[in-house]
């Protein structure tokens, strides 16, 4: 992903570098003081390192809104500078942009959309969609998906999988999000309280069931062999994915196969 990422920039120009990277502390059952001071102690060994003009991180698994934000306090504090674009993914109210956090998971479905209408010569409206993930770019690719009419079959985090035989609903989509962003649990959490059944243990590429399209949205090799023939046994349309990468927020679309 690091040599991706330079050869990615080399081609548009941008002064970033490409390093990937991250730690092994795991945030599940952390305070938000334990992981701020986490992240604090991290930026005080990396912000050395980067730079607007050599290398550009940004969030990923485990790492959001919050944590940038926590990242760039301990920046800001070391270096004394301010306003500068050296993480991705800050809040609107100390330089990020504007839209950012839809971004990627709006153009994955926009470029779906476009797919199906060149390929398959059919609309979104009513497609069965199964989405894995309940982060960022899955929220925002199920919220693309409703507004277009498409039905989202499932989410799912590292524990399980909701499992929507009606497609979900925007009221479910904003417990999904509360859970996430807001009360930072795990998915089975909202048992009951979605229109939607969690399956422990599951996600959606081990779940027998029918898809039109199934779009990764969680993390990179997802779909394996088996997992692959149970889609193709299923009727699967298309396998669409988007990843946004580490340094810098272009998107980029990693396997697309209609």
């Amino acid at each position: 992903m690091g040599f991706e990422q330079i050869f990615k920039n080399a081609l548009t120009g941008l002064p970033m570098g490409g390093g990937k990277g991250g730690s092994d502390f795991d945030p599940k059952g952390k305070s938000d003081g334990e992981i701020r001071r986490f992240c604090q102690a991290f930026m005080t060994e990396l912000f050395r390192y980067i730079h607007p003009s050599t290398d550009v991180p940004a969030g990923d698994i485990g790492v959001g809104g919050r944590e940038i934000g926590y990242l760039y306090g301990q920046y800001k504090r070391l270096t004394n500078r301010h306003g500068e674009g050296v993480l991705t993914g800050k809040s609107l109210n100390f330089g990020g942009s504007p839209l950012r956090p839809e971004a990627t998971g709006y153009g994955l479905i926009y470029m779906t959309k476009l797919a199906v209408e060149k390929k398959l010569n059919r609309s979104l409206e009513g497609m069965r969609c199964a989405v894995s993930g309940s982060g960022n770019v899955a929220q925002f690719a199920c919220e693309k998906l409703i507004e277009l009419g498409a039905k989202v079959m499932t989410v799912s985090d590292s524990n399980g999988a909701l499992v929507f035989d009606d497609g979900m609903t925007k009221d479910d989509l904003k417990l999904v999000m509360d859970c996430k962003n807001v009360k930072r649990q795990r998915l089975s959490a909202l048992e009951g309280e979605v229109t939607g059944r969690y399956v422990d243990g599951a996600s959606p590429w081990s779940l027998d069931m029918p898809y039109d399209l199934a779009l990764p949205c969680a993390t990179q090799n997802e779909i394996n062999g088996e997992a692959a023939k149970l889609l193709v046994k299923n009727g699967v349309l298309g396998v669409l994915e988007v990843r946004l990468k580490l340094s810098g927020p272009l998107l980029e679309t990693r396997y697309f196969t209609i």
